[in-house]
């Protein structure tokens, strides 16, 4: 181990992102904490993230919320709250900290800058660091594999490459309440939102596909955040069945479990995609970025990822929903 367990008692993550760029990085937080089992663990992210605590206790003892800084396009940049940032890691005098944001062209020389603390992570190509604590950028492979990489450069041995969404009791209780039909009537999530419109699929196809699983008997529940809204509606209203909508009803941990319980789920390549990897229900997942070997789950048979950017061919999403459902079917015979 590269940083010695006797000395390295406080370790920072910096992850300042979305879901499902944290719940990529699991795996690997997994295996830092079975490394140093003893050590109080930060991450430092966006405000959303303080919740991480609570859900993933076991890996996080304590949140700071990261401000922002010039060039991240996460959050607007506040300079007078990025001072009081830059005091408060100087006086946290972290043993380590964990740079899991990217290649590190721009956080590497903050992070250096902020204190006299170790850091440790990723470079880019030509934007060397101390080899022993830093591992160039893989590009072209799986988001959790690249932590997991990260990990074992530092002599930290991978804890597998499962990902993991916990879900509070008060939560499954409250979806309970909400929908009195789960789990005794089999159902479909559509969630058809997503950071960015250039990342949705076109509210249409989703319409088409909840009305071919609606025509074999399935319920449909359309999901979404309340800014997700306009997308759901329409697509609600494009199809011809009816839809149970639940936009901007549930929070993160509700959503979960309706993921959780659901025959399938059907979405753009977002945080919900890699919650229905953790709970190991089958997923069709639209990838709209062209980075499908990056965001799609490891689990090719369960998670069907389809690149539209290569291959915008509806009858091929058609094929493989046909495929899981009938999957689906035999299991439960």
């Amino acid at each position: 181990m590269k940083f010695p367990l006797q000395t390295t008692r406080k370790i920072a993550v910096f992850r300042a992102l979305q879901l499902g760029d944290i719940l990529c990085a699991i795996p690997a937080v997994r295996a830092l904490r079975a490394a140093y089992p003893d050590a109080e663990i930060t991450l430092l992210g966006l405000p959303w993230a303080e919740s991480l605590c609570t859900r993933f206790p076991a890996y996080f003892d304590r949140f700071i919320h990261f401000p922002g800084f010039s060039g991240l396009p996460e959050q607007a940049f506040d300079p007078i709250a990025y001072q009081h940032f830059a005091a408060q890691m100087r006086d946290e005098q972290f043993d380590l900290i964990l740079q899991m944001q990217g290649n590190g062209n721009i956080v590497n020389d903050m992070l250096e800058n902020l204190s006299e603390s170790p850091v440790a992570g990723f470079h880019s190509e030509g934007n060397y660091r101390c080899p022993d604590a830093f591992l160039q950028y893989p590009s072209g492979i799986s988001e959790i594999l690249r932590h997991l990489q990260l990990m074992e450069h530092l002599g930290i041995p991978s804890q597998g490459t499962a990902l993991e969404f916990p879900v509070l009791g008060e939560e499954i209780q409250r979806l309970r309440s909400q929908l009195r039909f789960l789990p005794e009537s089999p159902y479909i999530c559509i969630h058809p939102g997503s950071r960015g419109a250039w990342r949705q699929w076109p509210p249409s196809h989703f319409a088409r596909l909840a009305d071919q699983c609606a025509g074999l008997g399935y319920r449909i529940v359309v999901t979404g955040t309340a800014a997700e809204a306009a997308i759901t509606a329409e697509v609600i209203g494009l199809m011809d069945y009816p839809a149970i909508d639940l936009t901007g009803k549930t929070g993160l941990g509700e959503i979960a479990q309706l993921i959780a319980e659901a025959d399938l789920l059907i979405s753009n390549c977002t945080g919900v995609s890699h919650i229905a990897a953790a709970t190991e229900t089958p997923s069709i997942v639209i990838s709209m970025d062209g980075e499908p070997e990056r965001w799609g789950p490891l689990n090719k048979e369960l998670h069907i990822t389809i690149d539209w950017t290569s291959d915008p061919d509806y009858a091929t999403v058609l094929l493989h929903l046909e495929s899981l459902l009938g999957s689906r079917s035999k299991q439960s015979q």
